[in-house]
């Protein structure tokens, strides 16, 4: 599977960057599957419904299964957080993954960046990061400069760098 990045501050434009690129690269034909990391606890579960009662129970991973979907909750309970590689050997093959954060992981990225940020650019420190997205000029020094709003040319950015462009 070939591996993209979206990296960026809070409320940067990952998320609806990765959301466009989905949806671009599938009108294109590609396969496309998504893993976003969380820098907080989350919970796909709620209180009350059989699946959560079950992991309060402590059930180790808790399957659920309908005829539009299935999902696998794994509680860590006290193992230490999964590496993203071990978290891409869970998921089934595609073509393309796009990863939101995980900014300190190997493969290439893109730094989204929104003229409201006060922030410094990621990329400043990160070697990974081989173009910025921002709704704004910003200086990228040598680093490609693209427009967060044009999502054909970002999948064409996408594809070249991952090399399903030919």
């Amino acid at each position: 599977m070939r591996l993209f990045g979206v990296v960026g501050w809070k409320n940067s434009g990952k998320t609806t960057l990765v959301a466009r690129l989905v949806t671009e690269l599938k009108s294109r034909g590609f396969s496309v599957s998504t893993v976003k990391h969380a820098h907080h606890s989350f919970d796909l579960d709620q209180p009350g419904r059989d699946s959560y009662k079950h992991r309060e129970a402590g059930a180790h991973e808790v399957v659920i299964s309908s005829g539009n979907r299935w999902a696998l909750m794994h509680e860590l309970q006290g193992e230490d957080e999964y590496k993203l590689d071990d978290l891409l050997a869970k998921m089934s093959p595609v073509d393309i993954v796009i990863i939101e954060g995980f900014k300190r992981e190997p493969h290439v990225k893109i730094e989204c960046h929104r003229a409201t940020s006060e922030m410094p650019l990621v990329s400043s420190a990160n070697k990974t990061i081989v173009a910025v997205a921002s709704d704004v000029d910003v200086d990228t020094g040598e680093l490609t400069s693209l427009d967060l709003n044009d999502v054909k040319v970002i999948a064409d950015f996408v594809l070249t760098k991952t090399g399903l462009d030919g």
